[in-house]
């Protein structure tokens, strides 16, 4: 099971490199989907690691941080549909 949780961690900490190098090379915006998604299974598979390993500060750190990315991606689903949503004040 360590060697799971250890392979989830690193997938976790590669995730969220690639996506910070994205931004920072302005392939993707850091306030799109794409960008959200990536940053919030990257901070959920390092949370999950470190809760595993009693490595507590970055366990918090990171469920704190997925918690911000699944409220950020609510916004922006939320954004889209209204955008989408016929105008029926007229």
């Amino acid at each position: 099971m360590s060697t799971f949780i250890t392979i989830i961690g690193t997938i976790g900490a590669v995730v969220l490199l690639i996506g910070y190098g994205l931004v920072s090379a302005a392939k993707l915006t850091a306030n799109g989907l794409a960008y959200q998604a990536i940053n919030m299974t990257g901070a959920l598979a390092l949370a999950v690691n470190s809760g595993y390993h009693q490595a507590w500060p970055s366990a918090i750190l990171n469920v704190v941080w997925t918690g911000i990315g699944v409220l950020t991606i609510g916004k922006l689903v939320a954004r889209r549909a209204a955008e989408r949503a016929p105008d029926l004040t007229r």
